[in-house]
């Protein structure tokens, strides 16, 4: 359904649900998911061009693969987004128009062989499959095909050779279930023997990586917008052209009423000058952008900001809508570069998010965004994670609530209006309930448009809010009296 922002000079073609959010002006209707950090990846394994649903580290393994290739980030990506506390990562393995699909061709026996089995693997990929083919040493009736990656064995198919011995090679191949690899396909009967091979590799596999661009990270945007999810984040991509132009996509998301969030970072080199790292903040300056600029080291390795980043998405995925990261502890054993007290404060007002190391833990120092200059109906919660995030939490409930029950489905009457306003006002309670909204609200209808005579048009309704989103406790100041 149509949605966004409204003005009262601007006349809507489509039917939706459009709301405005000012400084004196927040509601919502029902929770939904706010867990969801999208990123696209790069990888040498796993389904290329379409999105996956990683839930797990054990379920990252069995999609992609650790990253063993260079370029390939899924592992170390998603895998940071999980630390952080994501409960979902749609990620989406981009791959250039060269990546291919690896394979080899099995002959048999015959005094003239012919080309039998064709073995390709599932994915495009280019990594060092092997197969060698034998007799069985226990029953010289059965024929063995095993598979290599590189050096390790994968797995070996067992199957009986003879008349039916390519179907019943194929058979033990396609319908293990065990098989994650290959996939075989017949091509003759030949005599059902399959000569005897040693490590012959496969070839014609491209993963892909090498060829990908700018170009192809933004041709993905378009694929992002089908999906639903909350955060999004780059798999350590730091280039300024191509987080502006993700940056303006975010921006545009919001505009249309999809609330999301986009968490980017810096290189080793804007790192090492957190200065740079606050020009980016300053340069993106907006509600939907958060930019870290410190890197972390865990587990003895370094990790950038661009890689931080998305352990930050995870990180605010993770927190309930009445949650502040900031404080967060982090896994991270040190932060690089550990900032000094002026440049921590530096960041913070250029809206640069900062990990710190409080001398014994790593934390979160503050739960901002980028904004600093206010827009017209903005204040200053508009700078903080938790009240946008609350925002667009209400935003989207409305908008499926009004799709799902009330558009097209009640009419624009008295009564009508009034089941609107109970609904919003029950959500408002539940709210409430959950700290995430002060308990003096009010919902009414705006009487600039429901006045006497109205300006609504019959199929028009402008409900009005009043609420306070509460925020964490981040300032203490107290007075130690000494007698």
């Amino acid at each position: 359904m149509a949605g966004g922002t409204w003005s009262p000079t601007e006349q809507k073609v489509r039917p939706g649900f459009y709301l405005n959010f000012e400084a004196a002006a927040l509601a919502a209707i029902k929770p939904g998911a706010r867990g969801i950090v999208a990123c696209p990846v790069k990888a040498d394994w796993g389904p290329a061009r379409v999105f996956q649903e990683i839930t797990s580290e054990a379920n990252l393994l069995s999609v992609y693969g650790q990253d063993q290739v260079e370029g390939a980030t899924a592992y170390k990506t998603i895998r940071m987004a999980l630390l952080g506390g994501a409960k979902t990562v749609l990620a989406y393995r981009l791959a250039d128009s060269n990546a291919a699909k690896a394979s080899i061709t099995l002959q048999d026996t015959s005094g003239t062989p012919v080309n039998v089995i064709k073995l390709e693997t599932k994915f495009e990929t280019a990594r060092p499959f092997k197969v060698t083919t034998r007799i069985n040493m226990v029953d010289s009736a059965k024929q063995d095909l095993q598979l290599y990656d590189g050096t390790a064995l994968l797995h070996t198919f067992t199957f009986n050779s003879g008349v039916n011995g390519v179907d019943n090679a194929i058979a033990a191949i396609n319908q293990n279930v065990g098989n994650e690899w290959v996939t075989a396909t017949k091509l003759t009967s030949g005599n059902g023997v399959l000569a005897s091979v040693n490590s012959q590799d496969f070839t014609g596999g491209n993963n892909g990586i090498a060829g990908l661009t700018n170009a192809d990270y933004i041709a993905a945007q378009a694929k992002f917008e089908s999906r639903v999810w909350n955060l999004f984040t780059l798999d350590g991509r730091s280039e300024g052209a191509l987080q502006t132009s993700f940056k303006s996509w975010i921006e545009r998301l919001r505009n249309d009423g999809i609330g999301v969030i986009g968490v980017f970072g810096g290189s080793n080199e804007s790192d090492a000058d957190p200065a740079q790292g606050n020009l980016r903040s300053i340069g993106f300056n907006h509600e939907g952008i958060v930019n870290v600029i410190v890197g972390a080291v865990l587990n003895e390795e370094n990790y950038n900001s661009a890689m931080v980043a998305p352990y930050v998405a995870g990180l605010i995925a993770g927190q309930k809508l009445s949650e502040t990261i900031t404080y967060a502890l982090c896994p991270f054993s040190d932060v690089s570069p550990r900032l000094t007290n002026n440049q921590v404060i530096a960041a913070l007002q250029a809206g640069s998010l900062v990990l710190v190391h409080d001398g014994e833990k790593v934390k979160v120092e503050q739960g901002i965004n980028t904004l600093t200059g206010l827009r017209q109906g903005q204040n200053n919660q508009w700078k903080k994670i938790r009240a946008i995030r609350t925002m667009d939490a209400i935003n989207n409930d409305l908008l499926k609530a009004a799709s799902d029950n009330y558009i097209g489905k009640v009419n624009n009457n008295d009564d009508g209006k009034v089941a609107l306003l109970n609904a919003f006002k029950q959500y408002m309670d539940t709210l409430v309930q959950g700290g995430i909204v002060e308990s003096d609200y009010s919902v009414y209808l705006n009487p600039h448009y429901h006045g006497n005579p109205p300006l609504a048009a019959p199929d028009e309704v402008y409900p009005k809010w009043e609420a306070r989103i509460t925020d964490g406790m981040e300032k203490i100041f107290g007075t130690f009296m000494v007698k």
